[in-house]
């Protein structure tokens, strides 16, 4: 993808998208600290665009060092935990049907 492309892409969707995925606990915070080269916590925010202190996966995570990024947490999984899965699953829906771009998914890791 040439340099133009890539900055049309950056210039329409604002901000990349990004939901994580994984055990509670297994370090997907540390995993995106390392990926935006920081140590410190990230900004919540909730839907509102109001600061928060809890993860909620449909909350905003972003990092001060890396604003081009938001990062979704799945919350973590536990054994025979059915709950978040399935909010997980409805999280995932309703984005895929968003109409905006910016407020799409563009990737789950």
């Amino acid at each position: 993808m040439a340099t133009t492309d890539v900055q049309d892409l950056r210039e329409r969707i604002g901000r990349f998208r990004v939901l994580i995925v994984g055990r509670a606990n297994a370090g997907k915070t540390t995993i995106l600290q390392k990926v935006c080269n920081t140590t410190d916590d990230p900004e919540i925010y909730d839907t509102k665009g109001e600061k928060r202190g809890n993860h909620d996966i449909t909350n905003e995570m972003v990092f001060k060092s890396n604003p081009g990024f938001v990062f979704h947490d799945s919350c973590g999984f536990e054994a025979g935990s059915e709950e978040e899965f399935a909010n997980m699953i409805k999280f995932i829906s309703e984005r895929v049907r968003a109409t905006k771009l910016e407020e799409r998914i563009h990737v789950i890791w």
